[in-house]
Parts: C-alpha cells; structure tokens; sequence
C-alpha cells in the first residue's frame, strides 16, 4: 500500500532542494541554513566531500522526487502491509551514497535502523529530518551505534568487510555488498563530446564511488592522445590535497619500480589487466576483436557495477557520462532491493 504522505515528502524534499541549489547565503531560510552549515562540516570533516560534490549529488537526488517518478517506480512492487526493522550499515565514499537503501526501506513500509559511516554521518540524518517534516513525521526510523533488534539487513562494505558481515549476518535475511567499479569499451570513434562526458564517468567525486570508471579498454589503434586531450577539463582535480597525495605516491611507486605509464600532470593511464586501478590512476588495454572486449565484461561481471558504452556494441551499457546519474530502479550491485524488502 503506498503512503501518500511519505511520497509527497520526498517531493517536498526535492523541491526544498531545488530551491537551496538555486538561492545565494544571503537569502537563506532557516532551514537551508542549517542544510548549508551541515554541507560546510562535512567538508571539513571528510575533505573528499567538496562542496561542488556535494552540491552535484543533492542535484541529482532532487532531480528525481516528482510523485509521477516515485509512482512508477513503486508500482513495480507489492509492498509489504506489516512494518520491519531493517538494518541498513552505511558506506561513506562519496555523498549520501546510503540514501537510496533509506528511501526504498522507508516506502517499502519498513523501518530503516541506521548505522551511518564515519565518513558521512551529518548529512544525511538532516534530509531525513527534513523529508519526516514533510511527511508530517509518518517516517518511523532510529539512527543507532550499533545494529541489534533487526528483522533484515542491508550492509555496504570492502570485501574485507563484507566477509566478516557475511560470518556475522549468517542467520539473518540480507543483503551484503562488495567492492565493486565500473568499466568503459570505446569503440575508437568516440566524438570528442562523448570522451568528456567519460572523463565525468572518471573523475566525478574525484573516482570514488562504485560507478566511477577505473577501467578502460580500447580498440588497438586508438591514440591515448585522445584520452588526454579531452580529459583537461578535470585538471584542477590535482588542486585537490588528497588527490594530490595520491597521485605523488602512485607516480613515485611506478618510476621506482620502471612501470611504463603516460602521465598529463593530473592522471596516468597504466596499461594493466587489473579492473581496479588506484586512484588517479586509469587501468586501460587494447581488443583485437570486439568479443575480446565483450569476454573481459562477461568473466569480471561480478566485480562490475556498469559499463559505459555506445549502444551499437551490444553490451549491456549506459552512455557517457550517465555513471553518476542512476534512476530510482537502478540498483547497487544489480541486486533488487525492493524486490528483497518486499518479501521480508
């Protein structure tokens, strides 16, 4: 049974939003405000969290609230009549990357008991505030320590973590998810249009996130030249202290150890077999044929949250500069959380 009350909420949410991005400090309610003053401490307290990031992500949610959205998508599903407590352990590599497990608890008619990550823990327990406002407080959920008392879980970890979370939610219904990254197969007849929309695929939340492109593989004859030229756009990523720090110590790792690898100031490509490359680093390789490229996607399927392609190579792809864009029914690790919360 859908609640009314609770989508019009999240419309609300989507329009406070709006309103924020597009008002200045000096005309600032209250409430964006605080929303302002959170996003400033968040920044402090996980440098990664730039205010540009920040201001991107809450765009993109927003984008996505209109009731016609929320209907659609929730029509899929037959939602549950009786209300469970869902664990949710939270990731924190970029913005709000949690958000989407809260909302399709919270309209699935569950209750989301929360363990936030260390790495963004202001942010979101705010929207959520605002989106219960909105909702005239019909939103039940507890932000915890520690998870105990829970009928479900769903927890976002490394693949370290996601061992020991699988040892410890044996018995439990659950969701575990692990390291996963995103690929892109060019063609070798990208527009130059196309190349900088990827670049956004790459370096968008400086390539922290799970969609975030750190493979690439090209066809034999394709210049790297190309990369390079229209990847500049991001050049003031290296303005950043961490992402700095990052590059130094990989270069530095690399000419130690005589690695070829091609370098523009801001990013190296390093042509390697291996899907995840560090940060400020692209892994690349070169096809032959075209099923080669394919094969690559097929044997590593389950360590890829998305390709990014042109539609004519078969794959299933989205297009450039789609990574960091996902609808309400795309989930992480391809794994349908409202089918999951539908049958608790």
């Amino acid at each position: 049974m859908l609640n009314e009350n609770k989508i019009s909420g999240l419309e609300k949410l989507g329009e406070f939003i709006q309103n924020f991005l597009k008002n200045d400090d000096e005309h600032y309610s209250e409430k964006e405000e605080r929303l302002a003053y959170l996003m400033k401490r968040s920044e402090i307290e996980n440098p990664w969290f730039t205010q540009e990031n920040q201001k991107y992500n809450l765009q993109q949610w927003a984008s996505l609230f209109s009731k016609e959205n929320i209907e659609n998508w929730l029509s899929k599903y037959k939602l549950s009549n009786t209300s469970k407590r869902v664990g949710l352990i939270l990731a924190g590599n970029i913005p709000l990357v949690g958000f989407h497990d809260v909302i399709s608890v919270v309209l699935s008619n569950h209750i989301p008991v929360i363990k936030l990550s260390s790495k963004d823990r202001l942010m979101l327990p705010y929207i959520l505030q605002l989106w219960n406002e909105f909702s005239n407080n019909e939103i039940e959920y507890q932000i915890v320590e520690r998870l105990e008392n829970f009928d479900a879980v769903i927890a976002t970890g490394s693949n370290n973590t996601a061992r020991y979370l699988e040892y410890y939610f044996k018995d439990s219904l659950s969701i575990i998810r692990k390291n996963r990254t995103s690929v892109a197969v060019l063609k070798g007849d990208e527009t130059d249009e196309e190349l900088q929309l990827l670049a956004d695929d790459i370096f968008r939340y400086y390539g922290l996130g799970c969609r975030n492109v750190t493979r690439i593989l090209i066809p034999n004859d394709m210049k790297l030249d190309r990369l390079f030229e229209n990847f500049i756009h991001y050049k003031d990523v290296i303005n950043h202290n961490k992402y700095a720090n990052n590059y130094d110590y990989n270069r530095a790792i690399y000419l130690l150890n005589q690695d070829q690898f091609w370098d523009n100031n801001f990013v190296m490509l390093k042509e390697d077999e291996k899907l995840f490359s560090p940060l400020s680093v692209i892994n690349f390789s070169r096809y032959n044929t075209l099923d080669e490229a394919k094969q690559f996607v097929e044997s590593n399927k389950e360590e890829i949250q998305t390709v990014v392609a042109k539609p004519e190579l078969g794959l299933e792809s989205i297009g450039f500069g789609e990574t960091q864009n996902p609808s309400l029914d795309t989930y992480a690790d391809n794994v349908d959380t409202m089918a999951f919360l539908s049958v608790i």
